[in-house]
């Protein structure tokens, strides 16, 4: 058999395209073969590689055994990060399993176990209608005052530059390293009925600690960061172009910020209060500590559950518990059904 010029040589139509015109006699002339597949994955690579391994020498099987020990790299690369991910979730779904989901579900299951007349006449009873009462005031005063006090200094720290940014912009972040009861501790030092600022306001009609006040405060301090640390980055992203433009339009800084400013920041802003209002309803530390866990008084629902649960009364505090959690797996919800909707903005 007469050799194949380099040139031209016969490989599958798979691994080859022909460049031809039609000859005299009606059929395709061959006049080059463009060899390809390098690149086409594993197949790709393999079949041109038997394709022309007859009818190549020198550097052109060099440069074939490079991409087919490229290749080979590739999917042992490929095949090392399918397993390490399938390890990775294995370890994650575990751990939430374990700590998370097992303790909820029992909860959920030690609840209505007996039925639901035992749970309902448990959530009937005066003194936790009483503390679901006093949640939900907590509740609203700290999304309240937190998500005005967070705007107002999310613009102050990214539109402004001024000495002791960084130090301002460092104490917003400081409740999340300190303990709630450190955090209870220092209001009864400061607000305290022997305190200069709380006999002050004591002298005059106001009782901050074992009040609601101080359960207010408390849980203000607690969940004091979520709304800066969501709205500060979408102000720094969105930047003051806009807000330079509708000012030189003549528009104030109020109709600015009404018509500009709080639509850009709206979804993480939304995102923001949601956080807040699940950290004050689950607060218990600095709250047990201001408040005196007076019964029918100053108790919230977490109050409750450990107050009834340390006396033996479980039907309570399981289904005081089991509503905390059925309202925390609504605003877990909620914040992923934001969460696509912040993203897609």
């Amino acid at each position: 058999m007469r050799p194949l010029s380099p040139r031209c040589s016969w490989s599958s139509p798979s691994s080859s395209s022909w460049a031809s015109t039609p000859s005299s006699a009606g059929r395709p002339a061959v006049r080059d073969v463009v060899v390809s597949g390098a690149g086409d994955g594993p197949g790709g690579a393999a079949g041109t590689d038997s394709s022309v391994r007859d009818s190549s020498h020198g550097p052109g099987r060099r440069q074939r055994s490079t991409i087919g020990a490229a290749g080979g790299r590739r999917r042992a690369a490929d095949g090392r990060t399918r397993r390490s991910g399938l390890g990775l979730r294995a370890l994650a779904l575990g751990y939430l399993g374990l700590l998370l989901v097992l303790p909820v579900g029992l909860v959920f299951w030690r609840t209505f176990e007996h039925g639901v007349s035992p749970v309902l006449d448990a959530l009937g009873d005066p003194s936790v209608v009483h503390a679901f009462k006093i949640t939900g005031i907590v509740a609203f005063w700290t999304v309240l005052l937190n998500t005005v006090f967070g705007v107002g200094v999310a613009l102050l720290l990214v539109r402004h530059r001024f000495p002791g940014r960084r130090v301002l912009s460092a104490l917003i972040d400081l409740p999340l390293a300190v303990s709630p009861v450190v955090v209870g501790l220092a209001l009864i030092l400061v607000y305290g009925k022997f305190a200069p600022v709380g006999g002050w306001l004591e002298a005059r009609g106001v009782q901050v600690i074992f009040a609601l006040p101080g359960m207010v405060l408390a849980t203000v301090f607690v969940s004091l960061p979520l709304v800066v640390r969501e709205v500060a980055p979408v102000l720094e992203e969105i930047g003051i172009e806009q807000e330079q433009a509708a000012w030189t339009l003549g528009a104030g800084k109020v109709q600015t910020f009404r018509r500009i400013t709080l639509p850009s920041i709206r979804w993480a802003l939304a995102y923001g209060v949601v956080l807040t209002l699940a950290r004050a309803l689950g607060e218990y530390g600095a709250v047990a500590v201001v408040s005196g866990r007076l019964v029918d008084q100053t108790q919230t629902v977490t109050l409750v559950v450990e107050e009834r649960f340390q006396n033996f009364d479980q039907t309570t505090a399981y289904a005081a518990s089991v509503v905390l959690a059925a309202v925390a797996i609504v605003i877990l919800v909620v914040i992923n059904l934001l969460r696509p909707e912040e993203r897609a903005r």
